[in-house]
Order: structure tokens, then sequence, then C-alpha cells
């Protein structure tokens, strides 16, 4: 990750593809960092992230930008409300409640417009273009 390194991040679109009858909602968060030491601090996974979300955001100040989604199953989808400053993020990351476990960040810093996928089995990212 070089310092000039800018977030590509235009779009964010999710879509829960569980069963609208379920009574379950998913939290979604896409985190926007700003600088090279918040970024290596990630947490490791999914439950270390939620485990200390609240320390995490705390301490990392306005060197990072969480957007919070909750996410009703079987909803078609949801654009994201992303941050003024998100081109200068050097990096760009999602977890999500509903993924495993140990599920590591997704690292969407380098796509223009993304598509979160929520199913059964966890989470899929990919590009919408």
């Amino acid at each position: 990750m070089s310092s000039n390194a800018a977030s590509e991040v235009n779009s964010v679109f999710i879509s829960s593809k569980l069963d609208p009858n379920a009574i379950i909602i998913t939290e979604v968060d896409v985190i926007f960092i700003y600088d090279a030491e918040t970024a290596s601090n990630l947490p490791a996974t999914k439950s270390a992230w939620y485990a200390n979300k609240r320390q995490f955001t705390s301490d990392a100040g306005d060197k990072m930008e969480l957007v919070n989604i909750f996410i009703p199953q079987g909803f078609d989808s949801e654009m994201a409300s992303l941050p003024a400053r998100r081109a200068d993020a050097l990096k760009v990351v999602v977890y999500a409640y509903h993924d495993d476990s140990k599920a590591a960040a997704r690292d969407i810093t380098d796509t223009a417009n993304v598509l979160i996928e929520i199913d059964p089995f966890g989470i899929r990212v990919s590009s919408r273009d």
C-alpha cells in the first residue's frame, strides 16, 4: 500500500439473497481508512472487528470513517451513502456480521462500483461493472 494510493470506491450496493420471511437483519460495515498505521491495525477477523469496533473507531478518530448499514433479509438492494472524502482513503474494507466468524475483511479499495451479496453462506464481494 503506497502512501499516494487513493480509493476507487464510488458506490456500494448491497443485496440480500436470504429468505425474505426470515426475521434477520445483517449489519454491514464499510470502513474508509485514511492512514497507514490505522490500516495496519485493522482486526484480522469479523469477530475481532465486531468485538472491538467501538474502541477501534474511537482510537482511529478522523483517520477512518465507518459506513454502517443494516439490511433486512430478502431486501433487494441498498445503495450506501459514502463519505465525501472517500477518494482520499488509503484502504477501504468491508466486514459483515452475517459472515463466518473467522472471515477477514474484504478489501474493496480498487473496486469502483462494489456489489455486496448476502447469502446463506456469508457475503460475496464483487464489482458491478
